[in-house]
């Protein structure tokens, strides 16, 4: 299912065979029990759900980038699940669907070409995933910035490291990364410290364009550090992992027809 929230919630109900497998890219189901949550990188238990489910809801965006660089340092402690997150996303226009495509492709204002914050209101709908999924008990403080570019998603979580229980160092919260995405086709966890990792300095949010696959950066030091996670918001936030999950579902290899 490719509609909006409450259409994806009426063709659901229009379904009375339980063996029809629904992989839904809305927003409808993700935080629904009942309902596994497409992105098999969380944990063994998520790949595994998705494997038996014949109901399962594709990861958002924002969302996918944030689980991704929140939810291993949730689970091994480092970041406490009671603990008062902020991030902020820059995402292509296409991320906006149609209408925005418009706005930016059709005879666009010049002030497009700034880049523009929005959801102002700290209500943005992939919220709720964001804070089930990654095991925290608040939402975090969440900031989407659009760009004049057509796709490319970047999330940034900063870390006060010497707020953090145990006060960590940044090679801790880089281990954490490294060990528990190992063996993830679709995750790369970028060389700590590597030049390489950076393009003259800045880190480009189009570089996991036309692939499924993210990019971990951990960067800073000892005392203040960031984790920057980097998708294709058409890809690996959207499309990408739909095509994922169908794989898993059906018994496929998990890569096939993906890029990394």
């Amino acid at each position: 299912l490719c509609l909006p929230d409450a259409a994806a919630r009426e063709a659901v109900s229009l379904v009375t065979n339980p063996k029809t497998i629904l992989i839904d890219a809305s927003t409808a189901h993700r935080t629904d029990p009942a309902w596994a949550y497409g992105l098999p990188e969380l944990g063994a238990d998520y790949r595994e759900r998705i494997r038996t489910s014949n109901r399962i809801a594709v990861n958002g965006c924002h969302a996918c980038a944030f689980l991704l660089g929140v939810r291993p340092l949730v689970a091994a402690g480092l970041v406490p699940a009671d603990h008062r997150l902020s991030c902020f996303s820059i995402t292509g226009y296409s991320g906006g669907g149609k209408k925005l495509i418009a706005t930016y492709e059709q005879n666009p204002a010049p002030n497009l070409t700034s880049p523009r914050s929005y959801a102002l209101g700290m209500s943005h709908k992939h919220l709720p995933e964001m804070t089930v999924h990654a095991g925290l008990a608040h939402s975090p403080t969440f900031v989407p910035v659009v760009g004049a570019f057509y796709k490319g998603l970047a999330v940034t979580v900063p870390l006060s490291l010497h707020g953090l229980p145990g006060r960590p160092r940044l090679g801790d919260v880089y281990s954490v990364f490294a060990d528990v995405y190992a063996h993830e086709r679709f995750v790369r966890v970028l060389p700590l410290g590597a030049e390489s990792n950076l393009d003259g300095g800045f880190f480009d949010v189009q570089a996991c364009n036309d692939t499924n696959r993210a990019d971990i950066l951990v960067t800073g030091n000892d005392e203040h550090a960031a984790v920057i996670v980097r998708i294709d918001n058409l890809g690996k936030g959207a499309s990408g992992s739909a095509v994922q999950c169908m794989n898993l579902r059906l018994g496929l290899d998990e890569g096939a027809g993906l890029s990394a």
